[in-house]
């Protein structure tokens, strides 16, 4: 009896010890975010449950990971803290081009109204060359950066006809109604939550001008190590995408709480926004020019071979 004790006790043992060595050895993909509607994709497919049954599937898991913006998301990954990221392109490409070694493996979302200048609502400020002489702020390093450039090529302003204000998103609302700026450009979900709550208005956005784009990429050495895993992430980023494109007041009405913000501000939010996972021609036109901007500008030095930095060979493996 004891010896047959001892036997089933052994054979207890090595399984919950196989099971622990199997828990310990599941891939985990650290995911890097902003609480953004942006990234609605995303946010959807961790609320709805598709991160986890799609990861799940391939016998992996994920962290989730909440930054202010895109800079703040390269530094996390520059460091070893994250291994696949969502952010605008821009930063994606000041990332690759002073050596982080990532692959951008899908696109996320574009939107030329989800970037704007917007000024106070009883600001003297009533067209785009009115800001000579304001403060304008903007986070320097995000994609919005270049959106400002064209608005001054568009309009014919030079860049020393304003003040510059380098200013984190969040803090912006506030320095707004507290007049320490006079306008600024941000992105969504700001410009709705400024506007449809009285308290600023459009200046000019991106329309015809800048497209936008929102990409997802990954550290290249886990891409490499876990194909299978990213394939998961990008087949449940789809079925987000999907999600939110098709049922919008739906979606609104379940990433209000996951933001913390109005409902009425996320759904006019994702009406601004297209998303799609599968980079199209434009794309890649976009992001090419927003290489060139960044040389011009000197704000890189080095030039991103974006043929290799794009990579569709994950979008193919995950059979979408």
């Amino acid at each position: 009896m004891k010896g047959a004790f001892a036997v089933r006790f052994a054979a207890i043992a090595i399984a919950l010890f196989a099971f622990d060595l199997f828990a310990a050895q599941k891939p985990t993909l650290r995911i890097a975010t902003t609480p953004y509607p942006l990234h609605a994709p995303l946010w959807a497919a961790k609320e709805l449950g598709y991160l986890d049954e799609e990861l799940g599937k391939v016998g992996a898991t994920y962290t989730w990971n909440v930054f202010e913006n895109g800079p703040l998301i390269n530094e996390a990954a520059r460091s070893g803290d994250i291994d696949a990221a969502i952010l605008g392109d821009q930063p994606a490409i000041i990332a690759r081009s002073v050596g982080l070694d990532i692959v951008a493996f899908a696109n996320i979302a574009a939107g030329e109204k989800a970037m704007a200048l917007v000024a106070p609502i009883d600001s003297p400020i009533e067209k785009f060359e009115d800001i000579k002489g304001k403060k304008i702020a903007y986070g320097k390093g995000t994609y919005v950066q270049h959106l400002l450039v064209l608005l001054l090529e568009k309009h014919g302003v030079k860049n020393d006809e304003f003040e510059h204000i380098n200013l984190g998103a969040n803090d912006i609302p506030i320095a707004l109604e507290n007049a320490q700026i006079d306008g600024a450009v941000i992105w969504e979900h700001y410009i709705s939550l400024l506007t449809l709550s009285g308290k600023a208005r459009v200046i000019a956005d991106g329309e015809g001008i800048k497209q936008g784009n929102i990409i997802a990429y990954a550290k290249a050495d886990y891409a490499k190590t876990h194909p299978k895993v990213l394939a998961a992430y990008i087949r449940a980023l789809d079925r987000g995408a999907r999600y939110v494109s098709d049922h919008p007041d739906e979606a609104a009405a379940l990433l209000a709480p996951a933001y913390k913000l109005p409902r009425d501000v996320i759904a006019a939010s994702l009406q601004r926004m297209d998303f799609h996972i599968k980079f199209t021609p434009r794309d890649l036109t976009e992001i090419a020019n927003v290489q060139n901007y960044l040389l011009k500008e000197k704000i890189i030095r080095k030039e991103v071979d974006i043929a290799a930095f794009v990579s569709a060979k994950y979008i193919d493996l995950a059979g979408i």
